[in-house]
């Protein structure tokens, strides 16, 4: 089976702290990939290293064929889409380029477009607001969309590139209900094409049936990484969140519940 990425015994360390303390999972053909853990548990610099932007202390690291010390990295993000919450700080820019513009920046890795346009592009473009429901934004400019639009045109953005690998980073963060659904129904759509997700949260209800495997992290290390339902156990998510927990499972997603146990021996 052919292998989408692999973190072997990964140490980062910063100014002489550890922050990553042996990272070892890897992603295969055909699955799709939930990271969750609590703020500060080691997510984003698990991010930061499989995107090339840190890089590890010990240990090897490959991503989509690209082995870290032997290949450029700058050309193997080109095959990687990005979406996070933290692109809002580009919200200056955003603010004056409509939908349609957005979209087609991906097919730069930039914000703004600075390059001319072949009609095949737009074309691409038109099809992917088109496939995410997003015609109606098309000709708007991004100071006008809602949150939830915001976050749906920046996935749009990146399946511009065509990436192999998308990496969504906290999507719904701040999103009310339906925003969220909306974004997650776009989950599930890009998980029945040809690529790949890595989808980072720490909310388990956004877990749908697109995601096949996920990964435990708590301070810096793994808890737990496999398949979907033998990882989101009880036991295991109150070790990751540090706090006692049920999980259950309705309509193929996992929903958590405290498990108040002081209060059942009231």
């Amino acid at each position: 089976m052919q292998k989408v990425l692999s973190l072997n015994n990964i140490i980062w360390r910063r100014n002489g702290e550890t922050i990553l303390n042996d990272i070892s999972f890897e992603v295969n053909e055909g699955e799709q990939w939930a990271v969750l853990g609590l703020n500060g548990a080691g997510k984003t610099s698990i991010l930061d290293i499989i995107m090339g932007y840190n890089y590890p202390t010990g240990g090897s690291a490959e991503v989509i064929g690209t082995e870290f010390g032997k290949a450029s990295l700058p050309e193997m993000r080109k095959r990687i889409g990005f979406v996070s919450s933290s692109l809002d700080k580009f919200h200056q820019t955003l603010n004056r380029e409509t939908g349609l513009n957005i979209v087609l920046s991906g097919k730069f890795s930039s914000f703004g477009i600075y390059q001319d346009i072949d009609r095949a592009s737009r074309d691409k473009a038109a099809r992917i607001l088109k496939e995410l429901n997003l015609e109606h934004l098309s000709d708007r400019t991004y100071n006008t969309f809602s949150q939830g639009e915001r976050r749906r045109i920046l996935i749009g953005r990146a399946l511009m590139g065509g990436p192999e690998l998308l990496i969504l980073d906290e999507p719904c963060s701040g999103l009310d209900i339906r925003a969220r659904e909306d974004v997650l129904k776009i989950v599930n759509r890009i998980s029945l094409e040809e690529r790949h997700l890595l989808y980072v949260t720490h909310h388990i209800e956004e877990l749908t049936s697109a995601i096949t495997h996920v990964l435990l992290i708590k301070d810096g290390g793994i808890v737990a990484a496999g398949a979907k339902k033998e990882v989101l156990t009880s036991e295991l998510l109150s070790d990751t969140y540090k706090t006692p927990v049920k999980v259950y499972f309705e309509n193929e997603r996992p929903w958590l519940v405290i498990d108040d146990v002081e209060g059942d021996n009231d």
